[in-house]
């Protein structure tokens, strides 16, 4: 194996936090959007809710489509794609012309983020490809700690064209750094269509995508409300809200790697940890949530175990997609959105029908249904082996 230039895995890296400062970073600046296009908030809002449908919809058909084509390619494409989209979101004079470019880049998000991991994968020894993909995965966590809020800063303090042209700047390194340093990496024999969908036919990766969707909705169904409940709850200003949010997302970036390092040992495990993890959490924010200095310990401890569940979610439903990695890492894409969906809609539901502290038991309830999938596949697994060693 030719020796790889260290910086490439950092280099995706920033790749995978240009995506996610361009995918969440609108909506630190959606109040600024409205005023420039003289549009209502709820109109604002399908720049996050297209972006989000599209990235579900389009994920798994699109890695199809491109899994024949030189890697090093399809990734130069979509952060190319990135940097004209954020361009034009700081120049447009026109609603709809950002709508669209809203689309284009969700349409090539999944799949960047699918060759991304596979290629930083193949780019070490394989006893080391986890940590190279705990790395790229980085890209997210530190994209919510420091992108998101570096938008909505620069947004406020110097224009809604500067904090643009920041996702537009970061696209542009990652595409001179894998242009420069990723080798050309054709696909040396394509799976064909049939074999990477023939995955599908597995119940146990049904199973999987079941609990990833359920992981997504526990986590997202009270962290979408979680500026809302630390100010209704916890009675904490607008300061102290922010404070939270960067406090919450740096933590983050140390929880990836802690699971990161659990995964190695062992993945079932590291779920099952992880979902107790959540409860704990939530039941302490439940219970001591509006006590302010608990509260502040409590986000510490909340930021630490959500990352967890990015990483911990892409490798579970990854083990029953070994035969087609890079069609596996579209199905997480695609599912994680849908649990996001599921998860902020239920968890609205339960805000206007019980209110905001009770909100807590909608992520209980998807973590309860987490675990019942999995304790489901734990027994189709343990059976399916019983009866090979019968015959």
């Amino acid at each position: 194996m030719k020796k790889t230039n260290p910086l490439l895995i950092l280099i995706l890296a920033l790749g995978v936090f240009g995506i996610i400062t361009t995918e969440m970073g609108i909506i630190g600046v959606l109040p600024q959007v409205t005023q420039r296009f003289h549009i209502s908030t709820s109109q604002a809002g399908w720049l996050v809710s297209i972006f989000a449908l599209v990235v579900a919809i389009s994920g798994p058909f699109l890695v199809l489509l491109v899994s024949g084509i030189n890697r090093k390619a399809i990734l130069l494409t979509a952060v190319l794609a990135f940097a004209i989209s954020n361009i034009v979101y700081a120049y447009t004079t026109r609603f709809d012309v950002m709508l669209i470019f809203r689309i284009i880049p969700a349409i090539v998000h999944p799949v960047f983020f699918s060759v991304a991991l596979v290629t930083a994968a193949q780019l070490v020894p394989p006893d080391k490809s986890g940590k190279a993909v705990t790395k790229v995965f980085a890209g997210i966590t530190v994209g919510f700690a420091f992108g998101v809020p570096l938008t909505s800063f620069l947004a406020e303090k110097i224009s809604l064209e500067a904090a643009f042209l920041f996702g537009a700047v970061v696209s542009i390194i990652a595409f001179v750094g894998i242009l420069a340093w990723l080798p050309s990496m054709p696909v040396k024999e394509k799976m064909s269509y049939g074999k990477q969908l023939g995955i599908l036919r597995k119940p146990q990766l049904w199973l999987n995508i079941l609990t990833v969707i359920f992981i997504f909705a526990a986590m997202f169904s009270v962290y979408s409300y979680f500026a809302e409940y630390l100010g209704q709850v916890t009675d904490m200003n607008g300061s102290w809200i922010s404070i939270m949010l960067m406090v919450f997302g740096i933590v983050m970036i140390f929880g990836n790697f802690i699971f990161g390092s659990l995964l190695h040992k062992s993945i079932t495990k590291t779920v099952i940890i992880f979902l107790l993890l959540y409860a704990a959490v939530y039941l302490l924010a439940y219970y001591a949530g509006s006590y302010f200095i608990p509260m502040l310990i409590i986000v510490f401890l909340w930021g630490a175990v959500h990352s967890g569940g990015l990483i911990v979610s892409q490798a579970w439903l990854t083990t029953e997609a070994q035969e087609a990695p890079e069609f596996g890492n579209s199905l997480f894409v695609s599912f994680s959105n849908l649990g996001i969906t599921l998860g902020t809609s239920i968890g609205g539901w339960f805000i206007s029908r019980l209110g905001i502290h009770q909100l807590i038991w909608s992520g209980m309830m998807f973590i309860v249904l987490a675990f019942l999938v999995i304790l489901l596949k734990s027994k189709m697994t343990k059976s399916n082996a019983e009866k090979v060693n019968v015959h």
